[in-house]
């Protein structure tokens, strides 16, 4: 690990050293999702939300050619304000580090992150999924891949409801990802609680999904889970409010031709718009509420390993 561009904050190095538990967050939410100072704001929130818990959060992010495990509240304040951040995944985040330009994570990114150093849980809102016309278009997201490669247990209030959901459910089964909805049969759908999709898999409990990630690793079975925690009820919007705002943000992407990574912020900001702030106050909800669950993970998995 010494010879890896890691550099740790000491409240993530001495947690790590002593077996503590600890939760990852990503930083493409403080840089991509929302303006400064309530990014800063809302990631301070769920870093707050993780200790309570019991857990130690690390806000991973590349800052002048390292990989940051956990940030200062000066290098937080710095990311929140920063423009022209890259938006890092797998194909870019070694790019971004030989060049020593700041990037936020993805999913895809942390996971890589987290693994390398040693956390084994990762708390963040939505994955990203299979894009609606990605038959013609073969718009996949890296997160997909990364999930079965990476041995990190990612806790999600499922995909992003603007994705096609049959189809990223499809493409996590044939990379062989265990997709665990908690505490109910359903797939969640990001701000609504249902999908109208079945779960493959149901736990309704911190301890059988931790003992669940500590038996991939002693069947030594490559990649880690998605734990689809589904957003409170007080906070979500239901799927019959939020559907017709998704379809009109889409048709608008497709007739300004936005594609590729430019496609998920511009959703997020007019369906912003269009809800007046209703969808980024339970986007915050579901962040906070995965950050609980996460936080709950790490500590039994701690646990269970002695």
């Amino acid at each position: 690990m010494t010879q890896l561009p890691l550099s740790f904050t000491p409240e993530v190095a001495e947690a790590l050293a002593a077996g503590r538990p600890v939760v990852a967050l990503e930083s493409t939410i403080i840089t991509h999702g929302m303006p400064f100072p309530q990014n800063v704001q809302a990631a301070r929130a769920v870093e707050a939300e993780v200790r309570a818990h019991g857990a130690v959060p690390a806000t991973i992010a590349v800052m002048g050619g390292r990989i940051h495990i956990g940030l200062s509240d000066a290098e937080l304040d710095a990311l929140g304000q920063a423009e022209h951040v890259m938006k890092l995944s797998r194909a870019d985040l070694a790019a971004c580090l030989a060049m020593g330009r700041m990037g936020a994570t993805t999913v895809a990114a942390t996971m890589i992150c987290s693994a390398l150093a040693g956390i084994h849980v990762f708390a963040t809102g939505g994955i990203g999924g299979v894009h609606r016309g990605a038959e013609t278009s073969f718009d996949i997201s890296a997160d997909l891949p990364e999930l079965a490669a990476s041995p990190v247990t990612v806790v999600a209030a499922g995909a992003k409801a603007i994705l096609d959901l049959p189809k990223t459910l499809e493409v996590l089964e044939t990379q062989g990802v265990p997709v665990i909805a908690f505490g109910q049969d359903e797939f969640p759908a990001f701000w609504s609680r249902s999908s109208g999709l079945k779960a493959p898999l149901r736990m309704d409990d911190a301890a059988t999904i931790a003992a669940a990630h500590l038996m991939r690793v002693r069947l030594g079975l490559p990649g880690g889970q998605l734990v689809a925690n589904p957003i409170p009820l007080e906070a979500e919007i239901p799927r019959e409010d939020i559907t017709p705002v998704i379809e009109a943000a889409l048709a608008e992407a497709e007739a300004a031709k936005i594609a590729a990574k430019d496609v998920t912020p511009f959703l997020l900001d007019r369906m912003f718009e269009m809800t007046g702030g209703r969808s980024l106050d339970a986007n915050i909800a579901l962040v906070l509420n995965n950050a609980r669950l996460a936080a709950a993970i790490a500590t039994e998995i701690v646990a269970q390993r002695g």
